[in-house]
């Protein structure tokens, strides 16, 4: 196998992990003021994913890397053309964590109250826009010889781009609700599993339009395997959230943006960013792609540290699997201003 496609998996699979694993926290953030009805149960959901959820970034981070050595004219082209949409997932970023930092430094409801506003819109906003630039991925833009982007940004917001960002979004928030079924306990675990429902039925039929327009307008035989793979796990987080089975309704949700994240990088292998002009202007993995030089010594430095990366990660969720209790949460006399 030759490196660049090696590396292709790799970003593939780097990016295929953020979306499964901030999935879930994106979820948590935006379901925060639909299921917590007093303060202890915000605090109980934010303290389900607190030790986890800026680990979590790392595998963006890591993709966005890897992406810049190995392929740095498909970095480049991608990050100059969308760079409006990139800059406000940075933004909703950076609100969201200074959400998650200040939240509690005020006394207030008031103050509690507009930071919880900032981690739904800092959840719900790159949730959204990732859809967006992915399916824009796999769709194709306009690029020169040089291979610049020669759109504008209206042009991103078409119609595949915007349903698949509405597909993200309400998968995410499905994620997060079954996550939260997973780890917490009670009325709050019950009303989770409640909303998790009715999030999953509503997911259902954007997921199966976009993922059938992505197979019918991109797709081959490998990624029509993902997408029925992906549609089957969606349905089977369903019918195990219906059952009670919070572990495995979230178990399939997170199986499900797996498979159609994998079969979206299959539906644009070998290309990389596809020209909708001229086809000959399209970046590939092969004319996209680092000096074999180094890419063999990204490829060492990976063998190195990419396992201790994993194992921190694994150790870091190992240490906080228990389940989240409202009732161990100490009540607080909070002014309304």
């Amino acid at each position: 196998m030759e490196l660049t496609t090696i590396w292709f998996i790799a970003i593939a699979v780097l990016f295929t992990g953020y979306f499964v694993l901030e999935g879930f926290d994106f979820g948590v953030g935006m379901l925060l003021p639909v299921l917590g009805r007093e303060e202890r149960e915000r605090r109980a959901m934010i303290n389900t994913i607190g030790p986890v959820w800026d680990g979590n970034e790392v595998w963006l981070i890591t993709a966005g890397g890897a992406m810049f050595a190995a392929f740095p004219h498909w970095y480049a082209s991608l990050f100059s053309g969308f760079y409006l949409l990139f800059f406000l997932i940075l933004l909703g970023l950076i609100v969201r964590g200074v959400a998650f930092e200040y939240r509690g430094k005020g006394d207030t409801a008031r103050w509690r109250r507009r930071w919880d506003a900032c981690l739904v819109a800092g959840s719900a906003l790159p949730a959204f826009l990732w859809g967006m630039v992915v399916a824009n991925i796999v769709r194709g833009v306009p690029l020169d010889a040089n291979f610049d982007y020669t759109g504008s940004f209206w042009g991103l917001l078409n119609g595949y781009a915007l349903l698949g960002g509405l597909t993200m979004l309400l998968l995410f928030a499905t994620h997060g609700a079954y996550f939260l079924h997973l780890r917490t306990t009670g009325d709050l675990s019950a009303r989770a599993r409640a909303i998790g429902l009715r999030l999953g039925a509503a997911t259902a039929v954007p997921a199966l339009a976009f993922l059938v327009w992505t197979q019918a307008a991109h797709g081959n035989g490998a990624s029509l395997v993902l997408v029925v793979g992906a549609v089957l796990a969606l349905v089977a987080g369903l019918a195990l959230d219906f059952k009670g089975r919070g572990g495995w309704a979230f178990a399939a949700t997170a199986l499900t943006i797996a498979l159609a994240s994998a079969a979206l990088f299959c539906a644009l292998w070998p290309d990389v960013l596809p020209s909708t002009g001229d086809p000959a202007n399209g970046l590939t993995a092969q004319n996209a792609a680092a000096t074999e030089k180094t890419l063999g010594i990204m490829t060492w430095a990976a063998v190195v540290f990419l396992p201790i990366v994993l194992l921190y990660q694994g150790w870091t969720y190992w240490v906080f699997r228990k389940r989240v209790s409202v009732d161990r949460i100490p009540e607080e006399r909070i002014p309304v201003a």
